[in-house]
């Protein structure tokens, strides 16, 4: 094993060269051989190393590492592919339950009545307050001071014998209090 300097390193195409005292000439070393680092090497870096003559008879670095910095775990193939088959997997059962979730909402909504009943329906002249039938029922009430609304003396002046709730028989009641400016 070799142990020299990195000189030179050309980081866009992933090589360089090292220069050694023990070796004549400087070595050539790919990005290839330093697999498996934490970080990229950069010039100045003391690199240890083995050499391999070349067919061209050119010298090359291999089983590379660089003093100082330590080499991670290599990523697992099968790590990353169970990952991805969890990711279908959940991917697919989120699609599953969404199509659930549309079908029962479907069958929920095309099992209520949809068309709205003739009692339903307002004409054009009518407000929503006036289509609407209180909960009104005649128990006793006979003054304004008793009444909570409007509308439920309205429905007494309209339904119940005895209330004096119209004082100038105009037929708004409680005007004073409860039904101003009608």
């Amino acid at each position: 094993m070799y142990k020299g300097r990195l000189k030179s390193w050309n980081d866009d195409r992933g090589f360089g060269f090292i220069q050694s005292d023990e070796l004549s000439n400087d070595v050539f070393i790919h990005i290839s051989a330093l697999k498996g680092l934490a970080r990229k090497p950069r010039v100045g870096d003391t690199i240890n190393f083995d050499v391999e003559q070349q067919s061209n008879g050119k010298q090359r670095a291999t089983n590379c590492s660089i003093d100082g910095v330590q080499k991670v775990a290599p990523r697992s193939r099968q790590n990353h592919y169970q990952k991805r088959t969890v990711n279908r997997f959940i991917g697919r059962l989120v699609l599953i339950g969404v199509v659930a979730g549309a079908v029962y909402g479907y069958q929920e909504l095309s099992e209520r009545d949809v068309v709205p009943q003739p009692q339903n329906i307002m004409s054009v002249f009518e407000t929503r307050e006036s289509s609407r039938t209180p909960a009104f029922s005649c128990n006793g009430k006979t003054h304004c001071s008793q009444m909570t609304s409007c509308a439920e003396a309205r429905f007494y002046l309209d339904n119940c014998p005895g209330t004096q709730i119209d004082g100038d028989h105009d037929g708004e009641p409680c005007e004073r209090q409860l039904c101003k400016g009608w």
